[in-house]
């Protein structure tokens, strides 16, 4: 009697391409180093959520056959991230269980929703992170009062940081010996310190107030680089892989989140409200402002070279790129231009 041969099943390919995924962890781990982005992302030990997330995909991983090895790696990775190191406030305690926090969220969606993209889970993790950070705010008498103040307490040294660094630069012998030789050019730099000395002071203040959408925004980005780096590295898929930013689209209903952040800001007797309304904006605000970046992207279809200039001129102008981008993810919402358009490449 012959055995049947049984082929064995062929392993899940990693995903390919790396240069995206450095790409993206370079500007996350390095973004909160430079102002005014120091006082703006709230998160600035970046690590604290991303390598706990990651654990949480390598344990999802491992409930749908990947390896035991990569799961028992990260989450003792992930443990020493947030065990170690010195704890220098009361906010770096609260970055610490935000991460904890979303992981455990996170993984329980993927365990929950094993076939849904990527978005619904991430989303659907901020949204229970946050309900369960305010509940458990609300819960503990002045709670809500106290984390106001440990977050301004919290943007404003980062302000006061750099205006240290600032002040001791322009200090020393050698910026004075610059100064002495280039008078001119040492005023232009004074006063070009100054100036971003000031928008920080400013960005400290105002972040302070839609710090929620703040942190829920570097969240989400978060995720999707734990996201596409797991599955750089893990055999086990946990779900679809990313789709390109042009091809970025999410539930048209967002448009209610919107709609609702507007009304609470501009209807008068709502001063109670209107911070709530100012997350909401913000949050679903660069949502659709990534919808339209995608869609222009998707029109355009430039090539790497091109790509690369188009998103440095968004950072060098990013206030009228923001406007054009979110016009343009708006407008999507009922026009659907990448269904209308075709790219000519």
């Amino acid at each position: 009697m012959t055995t049947p041969v049984v082929e064995p099943t062929p392993a899940v390919p990693r995903e390919r391409g790396w240069r995206s995924v450095v790409g993206g962890l370079v500007l996350l781990l390095l973004l909160p180093a430079m102002p005014p982005f120091s006082v703006i992302v709230p998160v600035a030990e970046t690590a604290l959520v991303l390598v706990p997330v990651l654990a949480a995909c390598a344990l999802a991983g491992w409930k749908a056959g990947g390896r035991l090895f990569l799961a028992v790696l990260w989450v003792a990775f992930a443990a020493w991230i947030v065990a170690a190191g010195p704890v220098r406030s009361e906010y770096s305690l609260l970055a610490r269980g935000w991460g904890v926090l979303v992981a455990v969220a996170f993984g329980a969606w993927a365990l929950v929703w094993p076939d849904r993209p990527f978005l619904p889970r991430a989303l659907a993790t901020v949204g229970v992170a946050l309900l369960v950070g305010g509940v458990a705010t609300l819960a503990v008498p002045g709670g809500t009062v106290r984390v106001r103040q440990v977050v301004g307490t919290e943007l404003l040294r980062r302000a006061d940081s750099f205006e240290t660094d600032w002040k001791a630069r322009l200090a020393t012998k050698d910026w004075q010996d610059f100064r002495a030789s280039s008078a001119e050019s040492a005023a232009w730099f004074e006063r070009t310190l100054e100036e971003q000395r000031g928008m920080v002071r400013s960005a400290a203040e105002r972040s302070a107030t839609i710090f929620p959408a703040l942190l829920a925004l570097e969240t989400l980005a978060a995720l999707g680089l734990a996201w596409a780096l797991y599955h750089r590295v893990g055999r086990a898929r946990i779900g679809a892989p990313l789709a390109r930013l042009r091809e970025f689209r999410f539930n048209d209903q967002f448009i209610w989140g919107l709609v609702v952040g507007l009304l609470l800001v501009v209807v008068p007797g709502l001063g109670f409200a209107r911070g709530a309304g100012a997350n909401l904006l913000v949050f679903f605000g660069a949502l659709y402002a990534l919808r339209g970046a995608g869609v222009t992207l998707f029109i355009l279809a430039p090539g790497r070279v091109m790509t690369v200039v188009l998103v440095g001129a968004s950072v060098l102008f990013a206030g009228a790129a923001g406007v054009i981008f979110l016009g343009l993810g708006l407008g999507d919402t009922w026009l659907d231009w990448r269904r209308r358009t075709r790219p000519s490449t």
